[in-house]
C-alpha cells in the first residue's frame, strides 16, 4: 500500500457562529486564490457565539497575507501529517496501529475517500510526535501491510463441498454434475 505521507501547515481562524460566518472567512481566502484541500469548521463549545475554522494547504505569499488579513494564524500547537493514497478497507485500522505500537497518541483524525483514493489529516501534539507519525507511517507504506479483515480458514474439500451445496445462489446457477451433487442428503 504506497502512501504519500507529509507534513502540512494548519491554519486556524475564530468565526462568528452564526449564518455566513464561515463564508466571510473562506471568501476571503477564495479571492486570493487559495485551492484549499481541507476545511474543518465546528463551533467552540467553550466560547458561546462563535466557532474555528481549519484549512490547509496556504500556498504563497498572496494566500498567506490573504489568510492573516481573515483572522487566520498558522497554528503552532496543532501538527498535522497529511496521508494520501489508494483506499482499501481496514487502511485506517492498520495506520492507527502502527502509531499506537508505535507510543503515538493522536490528538484528532479527518479522513475521506473518494473513488479509490483517500486522504487524511492526523493531528499530533508535537512537532517530535509528527515526524515519528510520518516514519512509522513511511515504513508502513514500503513494507506493504495488509489490510482488511482476515479470512477465516475454508476447511477441508469436503467441508467446501457442502457450503456450496447450501448456497442458494450456486443451486439456481448448477447444472450437471453439481445438480446431481445436491441432491444427495448429509
Amino acid at each position: 500500500m504506497k502512501m504519500k505521507v507529509q507534513r502540512t501547515d494548519v491554519w486556524a481562524a475564530t468565526i462568528d457562529d452564526r449564518p455566513g460566518g464561515l463564508h466571510e472567512k473562506l471568501s476571503e481566502l477564495a479571492g486570493a486564490g487559495a485551492n484549499l484541500e481541507f476545511v474543518i469548521s465546528r463551533r467552540a463549545p467553550d466560547q458561546p457565539g462563535a466557532g474555528v475554522v481549519f484549512v490547509t494547504p496556504l500556498k504563497g505569499a498572496k494566500e498567506t497575507r490573504a489568510a492573516e488579513g481573515a483572522g487566520f494564524r498558522k497554528t503552532d500547537r496543532l501538527h498535522s501529517v497529511r496521508v494520501e493514497g489508494m483506499d482499501k478497507p481496514g487502511l485506517g485500522a492498520a495506520m492507527t496501529e502502527a502509531l499506537a505500537d508505535a507510543g503515538l497518541n493522536l490528538r484528532g483524525v479527518s479522513g475521506a475517500s473518494l473513488g479509490r483514493q483517500f486522504i487524511a489529516h492526523l493531528a499530533l501534539d508535537t512537532a517530535d510526535d509528527a515526524a515519528k507519525a510520518i516514519n512509522v507511517l513511511k515504513t508502513l507504506s514500503s513494507t506493504g501491510a495488509k489490510t482488511g479483515a482476515r479470512k477465516q480458514p475454508r476447511g477441508n474439500a469436503r467441508s467446501q463441498r457442502l457450503r456450496a451445496l447450501n448456497n442458494p445462489r450456486h443451486r439456481q446457477r448448477s447444472t450437471g454434475r453439481a445438480s446431481r451433487r445436491r441432491t444427495r442428503t448429509v
